[in-house]
């Protein structure tokens, strides 16, 4: 393993050994947030958001696909296996498994959600309200399951993961005209992390302790951002990104303020920006080919219903590239970014 310094931040390359090398002191990993951590919750709700057919999944077990936005597992799959808990985290709303699969890890998260319920409304998607509700409808089947005192210390001892916000801004803020008429992008900002705050004191009151808040990616680089550059000759949006950066700054000193302020916390900041903007600029690095196209379809605007498994351009090699489609990473980027995150910050869990 090298280390590399890169914006002041150092990082670890880890090439070819997985996150999972480490022994686990946490029962279980429950999660929150959008399409980053969604393992197929969209599958069971009307919305045209999903990604349960081919070719997503062509790369999971089985070649299944499962709802993931991947062509394998994702991030929060590889965290739970770097916890030795279960190589893949189901989804809630997932009728194939039952409170005996999710006692020890599941997912609530909804992809095309947003800590803004107006972004929610956009894809008629799982707003973070009803991914609480959720929560706490697990909470009461944990109990009966584990029993009270059993299921009261996983609930205590799990790591809870919150990974949204980007869809805030690229598919409701940027995209829709309420917001923008109501607030200016840092008021905005300042809007969605007073909701990140009472998002985790609800999580804190409802037994919550070991809490990762996640941030932004650099959200200009994504496919569909970078192919919509047209006056920049397709280059990221910096204007984007340094929103996320900005954005991340919030959250990371609303970490800092909670954790003096709500007693017994363990709260840290898992912030992917600084591990994707290294992979985007240094793609060879990691054995990538391609950093601004996405391998499935042609690469450019392609999710969901628009990837398709007969579409000719889709690519035969999805390890070569660092974007599966047009918004989200491959599995082995996610892979990448889950040892960085693994390292450098959940290892306090361990």
């Amino acid at each position: 393993m090298a280390l590399v310094k890169y914006g002041g931040v150092v990082l670890f390359l880890h090439f070819l050994c997985s996150a999972a090398t480490v022994s686990a002191k946490v029962p279980a990993i429950i999660v929150f947030g959008d399409s980053t951590v969604d393992a197929g919750n969209n599958n069971n709700i009307p919305t045209i958001l999903r990604s349960n057919f081919e070719p997503y999944g062509r790369d999971f077990y089985g070649k299944k696909p499962t709802g993931r936005f991947s062509n394998g597992r994702i991030t929060s799959d590889f965290i739970s296996e770097a916890f030795k808990i279960k190589p893949s985290i189901p989804a809630y709303l997932d009728p194939a498994y039952k409170i005996s699969d999710f006692a020890t890890g599941v997912t609530f998260a909804s992809a095309g959600t947003g800590y803004d319920n107006a972004t929610s409304d956009v894809l008629s998607v799982i707003p973070l309200w009803k991914e609480v509700e959720y929560y706490k409808d697990y909470q009461k089947k944990l109990r009966s399951y584990l029993g009270p005192r059993s299921a009261n210390r996983v609930l205590t001892e799990a790591l809870y993961m919150i990974s949204i916000g980007t869809n805030d801004f690229l598919e409701n803020y940027y995209t829709v005209p309420g917001r923008r008429s109501q607030f200016t992008v840092r008021q905005y900002q300042d809007f969605l992390v007073g909701i990140a705050g009472n998002f985790v004191r609800e999580l804190y009151s409802l037994g919550a302790r070991k809490i990762s808040l996640g941030g932004l990616p650099p959200m200009g680089c994504l496919p569909l951002e970078r192919t919509t550059n047209l006056m920049e000759q397709n280059q990221c949006v910096d204007s984007y990104n340094k929103v996320a950066l900005e954005f991340n700054a919030k959250l990371k000193g609303l970490v800092k303020r909670l954790s003096s302020e709500l007693h017994g916390i363990n709260l840290v900041f898992s912030n992917p920006y600084y591990i994707m903007m290294f992979i985007l600029r240094r793609p060879g690095s990691y054995g990538f080919e391609s950093a601004s196209v996405a391998c499935c379809a042609t690469g450019l605007f392609e999710m969901g219903y628009s990837c398709r498994k007969d579409n000719p351009f889709t690519c035969q090699d999805a390890n070569k590239y660092v974007f599966w489609d047009a918004f989200h990473p491959t599995e082995k980027t996610g892979r990448i970014v889950a040892d960085y995150v693994m390292r450098t910050v959940l290892a306090r869990y361990l």
